[in-house]
């Protein structure tokens, strides 16, 4: 991480001060003999107090050799179809690779899952088989599915590898007010606990997903703060189901503001710095505008990084079309895109939601 680099700086001047004072007390032994003998111990001092470099939480499942071969084909069959000037004839339209996943002008400083992989995420609870795909199958043949899934995009991109991942529904919005009339149920920390164990088990990552009802981003947060300490976990806000006083999660259309979100961004930012844990990823979900007011208010930090993920359900070309205007056109850092088994029509292969733009970072399915 990056303050890291700070101790190294501090102690490669320590360890200078020492060498010059230490040379300065020499009384037996020769200029010459100092000068060979000094550099090669200083060199020794530097390999011992290196830190070792930390294993991210999470390994991406490789791309098959099939794939990789494949891709190398393909490109140099584009390589053979490319004008002798390398420019492009009128008209014809500019498309960037499928691991291009950054906005235009944006730059990514933090070390997180996004930046040299994609995440396939399984959305759901436990606690309902009609929220997500979760809810259908037991923990071990869930993550069964999940890795296939997962693999389909490390071959359809190699140059990016994905990386397994288990989105659970922390906090449920509901119609009911509930005892604290927040119009939300938080899952058991039992339910918590295993599937962030599960996840371990299998190298994967885990991003809690908070429905706020008519609680606040902050409250939320602070609610499931002991999890996002540890090194596999992440945060998802669900906007559309955050109403005010007289209306219902589910029933009314909510919205969060943007500047909301971005205070959770940079706590959690802090949060990163404070226990030095592993860069973290906010995923913020849209699947339209009104759901998402001061959206440029949310930035990415040099510790957190961001994605907006376009999560309506229909038809797939009005959803491209819808991805390009709340990710393309307006962009922030990463994109991410969801697909309904049950609801799309049909239902976009992983070499077809690669081919938008930018290509989507995360890829849920519910």
């Amino acid at each position: 991480m990056k303050k890291l680099l700070l101790v190294l700086a501090a102690g490669s001047l320590i360890l200078g001060a020492c060498s010059d004072a230490a040379s300065s007390v020499k009384t037996d032994t020769s200029v010459e003999d100092a000068s060979k003998t000094e550099p090669k111990q200083e060199e020794e001092k530097t390999k011992k107090e290196e830190p070792k470099k930390e294993e991210p939480p999470f390994k991406a499942l490789e791309p098959s050799k099939e794939a990789v071969l494949m891709q190398k084909t393909l490109l140099k069959e584009k390589e053979k179809q490319m004008p002798e000037d390398e420019g492009q004839t009128e008209g014809q339209e500019q498309t960037k690779p499928e691991s291009d996943t950054l906005a235009d002008g944006i730059e990514d400083f933090s070390d997180g899952p996004l930046k040299n992989h994609r995440l396939v995420t399984y959305y759901g609870t436990p606690q309902s088989e009609h929220m997500g795909i979760l809810g259908k199958y037991e923990p071990e043949e869930f993550m069964k599915k999940l890795k296939e899934q997962t693999q389909a995009y490390s071959d359809a991109d190699p140059d990016r590898p994905a990386v397994p991942t288990i989105e659970l529904i922390t906090t449920m919005a509901q119609s009911d007010p509930g005892p604290d009339g927040d119009y939300v149920s938080m899952t058991s920390e039992k339910n918590i606990e295993n599937y962030v164990n599960l996840a371990k088990k299998h190298d994967a990552l885990v991003i809690l997903d908070i429905q706020l009802g008519k609680d606040t981003v902050m409250n939320q947060v602070k609610m499931v703060e002991k999890w996002l300490k540890l090194p596999n976990v992440h945060l998802a806000i669900d906007t559309e189901f955050h109403v005010t006083d007289g209306e219902k999660p589910g029933e009314d259309l909510g919205e969060v503001d943007g500047t909301k979100i971005q205070e959770a961004i940079e706590y959690i930012s802090q949060l990163t710095e404070k226990n030095n844990l592993p860069d973290k990823l906010v995923l913020v979900h849209q699947f339209t505008g009104p759901v998402l007011t001061n959206k440029d208010a949310i930035k990415p930090t040099e510790n957190v990084e961001v994605a907006i993920n376009f999560d309506g359900w229909g038809a797939s070309a009005d959803k491209q079309a819808l991805y390009k205007k709340f990710i393309h056109n307006e962009p922030n850092q990463y994109g991410g895109f969801k697909i309904f088994y049950e609801k799309d029509v049909p239902v976009l292969t992983p070499e077809e939601v690669l081919k938008m733009e930018p290509s989507p970072a995360i890829v849920n399915y519910q």
